[in-house]
């Protein structure tokens, strides 16, 4: 245990007994970046409120009986982008290895993988919904491969991939629903 208190709960919850304060701190930079930055990305995208005419060459699209309504995904994302975030956090910390370098790998491409989700947005149907299978499948595998690593890592985006399979049912849904909005645009 560390003599100082505050960084020995930083050491058990960061996973980083042993590690500088500067390792710590890129750490914290890369992964708070990479998915404030995916965060950023779908807030720009968002679907405005209907409080003005919007011209667009879009019909409304069909939604599906069971999406919640959107203050639940505002309630929902951020503690889920937290827990990535922590969880690559985690991974960061843990000794090299060749395991270590492809559960970041796999992490940094699910934050690729959900900025390209969100940026595509619900018009662009087709490509939204294959960005976020392969998204999902990214993160399963981040979950295979973190668990190897560190187990709370592993825990922490559980959650996670499961909000990502109800998005996927939400996100095919819709585009079964709406077979003139499948193209990429």
């Amino acid at each position: 245990m560390s003599a100082n208190p505050v960084r020995g709960a930083i050491d058990r919850l960061a996973n980083s007994r042993g590690r500088t304060s500067q390792h710590i701190a890129n750490g914290v930079g890369l992964t708070v970046g990479a998915v404030a930055l995916s965060a950023l990305i779908a807030r720009m995208n968002a679907p405005v409120e209907d409080n003005w005419e919007v011209y667009s060459d879009y019909e409304e699209l069909v939604q599906p009986a069971f999406k919640p309504p959107p203050r639940v995904f505002a309630m929902v994302w951020p503690p889920l982008f937290m827990a990535l975030t922590l969880s690559g956090l985690r991974v960061w910390n843990a000794p090299k290895s060749a395991e270590r370098t492809q559960a970041l790998t796999l992490w940094g491409a699910v934050q690729a993988l959900n900025a390209v989700w969100m940026a595509l947005g619900p018009n662009r149907l087709g490509g939204q919904l294959s960005a976020a299978i392969a998204s999902l499948g990214a993160s399963a595998a981040y979950v295979w491969r973190a668990r190897r690593i560190d187990p709370p890592a592993a825990n922490l985006v559980a959650p996670y991939v499961g909000w990502l399979g109800f998005a996927n049912v939400l996100t095919e849904e819709l585009w079964r629903k709406n077979p003139d909005h499948r193209a990429l645009h």
